[in-house]
Parts: C-alpha cells; structure tokens; sequence
C-alpha cells in the first residue's frame, strides 16, 4: 500500500531500521541514514528543556535506544542563510517500559565535500559533535507500544555551516526510562546541505525507471496465479511505481496534447509484461480453472501506461527480460538472441489468441493462426512491435540494460549480433567504475565505451550507490525522506568536488522490481529538475557526451545470479525446442515464438531473488517442452495385430499430429527374431497440423505365419515422438522360400511317381518275357497282380 501520510510512516521503523542497513551501507546506517521529509506543518521553536543534561548527548555507547524516529519533514532540502532547519515526524517506544521527559537536538559534524569522504562516513560515521544545537522538549510521554508526534526547529545559524558541502547530522532523543536518568533513547543520522545560490558548476542526472515484473503466466500461456492483478491494482508494486511517473510535473498545450514534464525519465518496460496486461485486459481469463480478477485492473493500468509513454522516452528490454548473461553463460546464447527486441531474430512472443493447452497443443478458437504484430517493416524484434502496438510508440530498441550492472565478456557478440549498440552497467561492472561515479575521480561521467573481442561497445555507467537509494526509500531508516536526503548529500558533494565551469554527469537505475512511491523516489526526481546545482538530463543526452575511461567490463560470478538447477531445466527445454525445430516445415521460429516465449519468460533476470520460484517454474517449462513430443504419434491397431494379404503389401500405419505446425518425422520399424519380414526404406513423412494421416511402410514377406513387430517416430535427429508402439504381423501369402520349398516339394514328389512308373514298366516287360518263356497263355503277362499298385 502506497505510503501517503505520516500515520502510515510511523509503523515502519521496526522493519525499516533492519532494512536499510543494507541499503545505507555500513556503520553510518546503523546510525540512522538520512532521513526523508513528509508535509507535515513545523511548529514553532520552543525553548530549550530545563534541567536536560548536558552531558546526556554523549552517552552514545549505550546500545539501548528503545526510540525510533520517523521523519515526515526535513527542510529545507538545500540550506541557505537565514533559513530555519525544520525537522518534523514521530516517535515511537519499541520498548518495554514507559518513558518521560523526552528532548530532541540536532548535531552536526564535519563537513564533506567529496565523494569519498561521504563513502568513508558511511563507513566510519561522523559522531557528529563539532556543533551541538541546543535540546528542545517534547511534549508527552512515551509508553511501551505507542508514538508521539514530534517537531523540531533550529535556525540554521546555530549549525554554523561554513562552507558548501554535505553534513553528517545527529537528530539525538534523549528521554528518562521508569523515570530515572536522563540519557539517549533513540538517534538518527543525516545530512544536511549547502550549496551555493549560484553555483560554478552543475551536476546532470538522467533516470531509468523499470516497469518490469516476473511473468504470472504458466509455460503453456495462461496463468499460474492472479499476482499481476494485485500489482497494478491501486497501492500494488506496479501501481505505485507508476504514479512516481505520473505524478512529475507536466501539463497540457492549449490543443490538449500532453507536454513533457521537466524531466523525461526513460521507461524500461519488459513487452512481455504489456502482453500478459493485453492478455488480461482482453478478458476473461483464467487462474488454475478460476476466473481472473484483473481484466479492468490491467485495462486501466494499460491507459495509464500509454499517457505515460507519450511524453517520456521508452527503451524495450528483452522479452521476459531475459537473463542475458545466465543465458549465454549455459550455453544457450540463442534464447537471448529471441528475446532481444532490436533484431529481426527475436521472434519470442505469445499474444492473446496463441494460448496452448498444458499439453502443448494449439487452443484457438477457430484454429487459425494467432495474430501478431507485424516485425518485418521496422526490422526490429516482436518485443519492440509489441510496445509500438500497445502503447503507441516507437521503443529504442539498441540498449541493453544488464541486469545487476554486469556483463560476461562472452555476453557482449551475441547482444551486438542482435542491434544492441549501448548498454547499460553499474559502476560495480567495470575495472573502474569508481571513477565514472566520481570516487576515484572528481570528475562523474555517465558515459564510457569498453573495449571487446568484436570492438568497443558504448556504455552508459548507472551510479550504483545512488540507484540502491532510490530502490531502497521506502523502507529506509527513518523513512523516505530520509533515503531523499542522503541522495541530495551524494548529489551535492559530487557538485562540490567538480571543477569550476564543469558538469558532471549521473544515471540513476534503480533495482528491476523497484519498490517505490512518490513520497521517496518521485521527490529525488522532483529535486532533479528543481535544484539550481542539479539539472534533469535525458539518456540520449548521456550519450552524446564525451566518453571517459572507465576500465574494463567484470564478470560478476560472485553476484546474484539464476538458480543452477532451475538453469538446467531451462537448457533442457531449449534442447528439446532445439530438436523439434529441425522437424519443423517453414520458418521455425515464428511456429515456436510461444514456446519460445515461455522459456524467455522462465529465464527472467527478475528470477535471480527468488529460487524457489525459478525452480518451480523452469520445472514447469521443461514437463511443457517434453511433452510436445507426445503430441506426434503412432496409433496402434485396436487388437494389436495386421494382418499382410501378399507377400509384398505394404504395413500401413496411422499417424496423429496434434502440434500447431506441420513437421517432418522419420519412422522407425523393427522386426524381432524373426527373418521372414523384412522392411523397405521410408521416407520422410510431412504430417499436417491438427490431422491423422497414414503411413505406408514397404515389406517383404519370406514365410507365412506372424512376426513381432516395434515402430517409432523420430525427429530428423533422432529424438523419440510420441510412444513406441508394438503390433503383431501375420501374413498367410507365400514368400519366396515358401514357394521354392512348395516348389521343389512338387519336383520331388514328380520325380518320384516318375520313378515308380519306370519301375512298374520295366518290371511289366521283365513279366511279359518270363511268362513267354514259361509258355503262359497268350496275355498272362498284361493282367497286372491284384495286390500291387500300378505305382
């Protein structure tokens, strides 16, 4: 929920102390970080509390301090002579006992006017006692559990600030716990500003402002939960992140067209998350067999985003913002080139109407191919027509913006292959990027190029420190105004170590999935185009200014990177969409874009806090992607067996393509044990999408009787389709064994009877001589014995 009001603020101190430890870095945090104003009224000064300790301010060992202090107002954001310093908000008792007789001061201490001197405070806080301002009472009592609202006013005089710069300040409580000794009960630490009415040099801040978020959709397209429904609802993530956009100072021409606001902050927007709003805004849609909840939420938030985009620059991330250096660091440089929004090649995208069913196969209503934007005229990628087609605009598409400030120098070929001749890095990405920040250097200078195998690359160098505070504002210690205040101290050194005549030049990106709201962030931006030291400036204006060396590019292998096992299920999955490419018939990229999309989807940079989830989901991915295979398949007969009518009649089988696409497949047959099948050569098959089609497979049969027979479709190398199926063969036609054994079966029975009738006649001649030799009657020897056959 968005933090508009002090009531809001007080509760935080328990978790934003925590939090912004990490955030306002090292002991200075633990002190307090700079504190960030709300509009709350000051109320006038009030005398100094009588009988408070003087010595109460230096019990700072006591690690005790049951208070924490919430600061609505801090001003003036920049002090001037003359002017009172007004410090605002409420107290809370994190304890457990009551405490009375609370006073409040501010002490300051030595001024800083480098860079580096604020990084060593951070790391060695100031105890900022070189001018202590008087205490002043505040009224009430604290018991354990409650808040007091407190205001504080000190003319800035009695600071004595006497040179411009940033200092550390102290906003010290004292109060009296059970009612005993008076000492320090809570602290909280700051800075304060002073910077000239006219100053001699400029500082030039340009924004780039996220509008990205983990995908809610499932591999198949549709939706895994309803959590985008929540962020862009009001007082969610993406809502609020918005308004910090919105909410900048702007207006209209008299004709109503919109004017740009004083500073132009450049959207990053990740196109699939403008698909899956296209998709809900569409409506209806489904969670896990329920309705969705966010078909208005995401319509409303589409508009918004449009009269958004109209007057601040848009630069398109990758599709699904994928991890580019995960991706090319597993060896899969071809899912980033997909994703990537500048190159004819990035073809990733699932757009409502291509839904698939969790099985894989096609789910539009009339069968027909989705509709999609057109990526052919531009020659950009899907995710760059994606936004021209949302939002109306014509996204840059040849920055790359690395997500956790790094990149792989193997990274680099593949994003300059796919139209990516800028990118963008943390200070903490190169060799020395401590200069581009102003640390090692006076001199803050945004741009740089960085020497690689294919040649230098552009660069433009995001100030990680001050990106973490805008990230981190709101649950800073002491709250928003806080964070604000220690990003104008950061500002205002850097503007007073710059040679005169000179200006320096600062990019502020914070986190992907920045949690921010006006009060923090949008004030930094307000300051930026509001402070007579600081001026708003643009990325392109970033980029036509003069490179300055910033050393070579680090490969953060120690940073915060993508799960390994979830890694691996996304490397399998691209395998087996590598493999079903090779069956595809036509361009198979535009046939896989969805699942292309859905891998993109699951390697989101946004993954790399959250494991779990990225295991879950690549999981979810890779049982998608496998089960394609089963969406091609043999159909076996009904009792299992086929029956062949000659011995050269062809086994006929029953194929089922279920896919979206047509695809090539090869078909596998085997005999078993068995020599009197044999099977000819078969081509390769076309199988149209959606049908059953037969196969006729050539066979030859040698004998009579039934063979044992396994097939199996295959893509073009060699990976499995479908189930294995087995069938038994009979055949009752002679083979040619068969009939040469038939054959010569006959032969040999001929020549016998032949044999026999030779034996019979010549025994007839033998009887017919021997009876006329023996004087027998005339034809005795013609009656044939009536025990004999003739054969």
């Amino acid at each position: 929920m968005t933090r508009t009001a002090l009531p809001h603020a007080i509760v935080a101190p328990l978790f934003a102390t925590a939090l912004g430890l990490g955030v306002l870095g090292g002991p200075a945090a633990s002190a307090g970080a700079a504190p960030v104003p709300m509009p709350v009224l000051a109320a006038p000064e009030t005398p100094v509390a009588p009988g408070t300790p003087a010595a109460a301010e230096e019990d700072a060992t006591d690690p005790d301090r049951p208070v924490s202090i919430e600061v609505g107002r801090f001003e003036p954001r920049t002090i001037t002579p003359g002017s009172p310093v007004t410090v605002t908000g409420a107290l809370t008792n994190t304890g457990s006992t009551t405490i009375t007789d609370l006073s409040m001061r501010l002490q300051r201490g030595d001024v800083l006017t480098t860079r580096a001197e604020l990084a060593a405070d951070q790391r060695d806080p100031d105890p900022a006692t070189a001018v202590l301002a008087p205490f002043q009472p505040v009224p009430g009592q604290l018991a354990p559990g409650e808040e007091l609202a407190f205001s504080y006013t000190v003319p800035s005089e009695e600071l004595r600030l006497t040179e411009d710069g940033a200092y550390p300040v102290l906003i010290n409580v004292n109060g009296a716990v059970d009612r005993l000794e008076q000492r320090r009960v809570g602290e909280l630490s700051t800075y304060v500003v002073q910077q000239s009415a006219a100053p001699t040099a400029r500082t030039a801040v340009a924004w780039l402002w996220p509008i990205v978020e983990s995908s809610h959709r499932t591999a198949s397209g549709g939706f895994r939960d309803d959590g985008l429904a929540e962020s862009v609802s009001s007082g969610g993530r993406l809502d609020r992140a918005l308004a910090v956009i919105e909410r900048l100072p702007g207006g209209v021409n008299g004709d109503g067209t919109p004017v740009a606001p004083a500073l132009q902050v450049a959207l990053a927007i990740d196109p699939a998350l403008v698909e899956e709003l296209q998709l809900m805004a569409a409506g209806p849609y489904e969670v896990d067999g329920r309705p969705g909840t966010g078909t208005e939420e995401a319509a409303a938030f589409i508009e918004r985003l449009r009269e958004v985009a109209a007057v601040h620059p848009v630069v398109a991330l990758p599709y699904g913002d994928a991890d580019a250096d995960a991706l090319t660091g597993a060896g899969v440089p071809a899912v980033l080139t997909r994703s990537l929004p500048g190159t004819p090649e990035g073809t990733a995208q699932d757009p409502p109407g291509s839904t698939l069913r969790e099985d894989g196969a096609a789910a539009t209503a009339d069968g027909a191919p989705a509709s999609a934007p057109d990526t052919d005229e531009s020659g950009d990628g899907a995710g760059a027509a994606i936004l021209a087609d949302a939002l109306d605009v014509e996204p840059r598409t040849d920055l790359l913006w690395a997500a956790g400030g790094s990149l792989r120098p193997d990274t680099v070929p593949v994003l300059q292959a796919g139209g990516v001749g800028t990118v963008v890095l943390g200070s903490g990405g190169l060799s020395d990027g401590d200069d581009a920040a102003g640390l090692a250097d006076t001199t803050a200078a945004a741009r740089t190029t960085v020497a690689t195998t294919v040649g230098p690359l552009d660069a433009l160098v995001a100030d990680s420190t001050l990106s973490g505070l805008v990230g981190a504002a709101e649950q800073a210690a002491g709250g928003a105004r806080m964070a604000e205040q220690r990003y104008l101290a950061e500002l205002a050194v850097l503007n007073t170590q710059a040679p005169a005549g000179t200006e320096q030049t600062v990019l502020v990106a914070p986190p992907r999935e920045v949690d921010a709201g006006p009060e923090g962030a949008g004030a930094m931006m307000a300051d930026t185009a509001s402070l007579p030291w600081l001026r708003a400036a643009t990325l392109a204006e970033l980029s036509a200014t003069a490179p300055a060396p910033a050393g070579d590019l680090l490969d953060a292998t120690d940073g915060p990177a993508l799960d390994p096992a979830g890694l691996a299920d996304v490397v399998a999955a691209t395998a087996i969409r590598e493999e079903l490419a090779g069956a595809v018939v036509g361009d198979d990229e535009i046939a896989l874009r969805s699942y292309d999309a859905a891998i993109s989807r699951a390697a989101s940079a946004t993954r790399r806090d959250e494991p779990e989830d990225f295991r879950e989901v690549a999981a979810a991915l890779r049982t998608t992607l496998d089960r394609l295979g089963s969406q091609v398949t043999l159909l076996a007969p009904a009792d299992g067996t086929y029956s062949l009518g000659s011995s050269d009649a062809p086994l006929v089988l029953t194929v089922r393509n279920d896919l979206p696409m047509t695809v090539q497949v090869l078909l596998d047959v085997r005999t078993r044990g068995s020599r009197g099948l044999s099977i000819g050569e078969i081509e390769p098959q076309i199988l149209a999408p959606g049908q059953r089609s037969t196969i006729q497979v050539p066979t030859e049969v040698r004998q009579a009787g039934g063979f044992a027979v396994r097939a199996q479709l295959t893509t073009p190398g060699g990976r499995p389709l479908g189930e294995e199926i087995s069938l038994q063969v009979k055949s009752t036609a002679y083979g040619s064994i068969s009939l040469i054994i038939t054959i010569g079966a006959a032969a040999l029975l001929g020549l016998l009877f032949l044999r026999r009738l030779v034996t019979f006649v010549l025994r007839r001649r033998r009887a017919a001589a021997d009876g006329g030799a023996a004087g027998g009657p005339e034809g005795a020897a013609l009656q044939p014995s009536p025990n004999r056959s003739p054969v």
